[in-house]
């Protein structure tokens, strides 16, 4: 509107409406139909490629989301967290101790989350469900580039036992083939790493700044200062170093499926 000019008493009196319909749409009190919203980016002069693009966002608006879906008895953190994931043009994450939960298998999941000591038993399979539902990201057509760093223990923890596990691994198999997602793991011989203070992901995005989410025992943290997402671009650069690379991984991870979870 500004570029095109326009106020909100000029745009209402073009299309004929009424100046509360302009103010209410303005400030994300009204849902509009398509043909409305074609009309609004006419008069703004919004042409091409940005067009389709908020026309497209307007057709997925009443697509059920992730936390429609699943939100009611999620951690507000891991609301944000796949909220940001949602949105993402590219996302590095580093584990230290379990495989990112939109690699996880249902079965890694829910043995995860039944030794938890936080989650109700009542409410595993709902937990399941939506961490399952977080994989949706990757079936967008806008969907992020991502690498998923691992360190090696991940490979060696028998969560769920060696059946769990086993499949666990031939999932990251399965899944690290994908053109969009690189899997690297960071060797047990390796020693010391940068990734040592504790998991972590950085957050691309087209139109925000980029974001930390940070890991602790019991909680998360979103950074978005700029000295923050430096120091963390120089942990993933040194992750990176330190990591084998997408063959070496797959190698590593197929040699453990079967040294340590075979013959299920």
């Amino acid at each position: 509107m500004e570029r095109a000019g326009l106020n909100g008493k000029r745009a209402a009196k073009i299309l004929g409406w009424s100046e509360s319909k302009v103010s209410r749409l303005l400030t994300g009190q009204l849902s509009l139909p398509e043909m409305d919203i074609v009309a609004f980016l006419a008069v703004c002069m919004v042409i091409g490629e940005e067009r389709d693009r908020l026309l497209r966002l307007a057709r997925e608006q009443n697509t059920p989301g992730w936390l429609q879906q699943h939100g009611s008895k999620i951690p507000e953190q891991l609301k944000t967290l796949v909220d940001h994931e949602s949105k993402a043009v590219e996302i590095q994450d580093f584990q230290a101790l379990v495989v990112n939960g939109l690699l996880q298998t249902g079965d890694y999941a829910r043995a995860l989350l039944e030794r938890s000591g936080t989650v109700p038993p009542e409410e595993v399979q709902d937990r399941v469900a939506a961490r399952l539902a977080r994989r949706n990201l990757f079936s967008r057509p806008r969907r992020p580039q991502c690498t998923f760093y691992l360190h090696e223990f991940v490979l060696r923890l028998p969560v769920g036992g060696r059946e769990v596990m086993s499949e666990q691994l031939h999932e990251l198999l399965r899944m690290g083939v994908r053109s969009y997602i690189n899997i690297r793991v960071i060797p047990a011989a390796f020693g010391a790493h940068a990734g040592t203070a504790g998991s972590c992901s950085l957050m691309e995005f087209s139109e925000f700044k980029p974001v930390v989410y940070a890991e602790e025992e019991t909680v998360g943290h979103f950074l978005e200062e700029p000295e923050e997402i430096a120091s963390y671009r120089r942990i993933f650069a040194a992750l990176a170093d330190c990591a084998l690379d997408e063959r070496q991984s797959r190698d590593l991870i197929a040699a453990l499926a079967v040294e340590l979870y075979g013959g299920t």
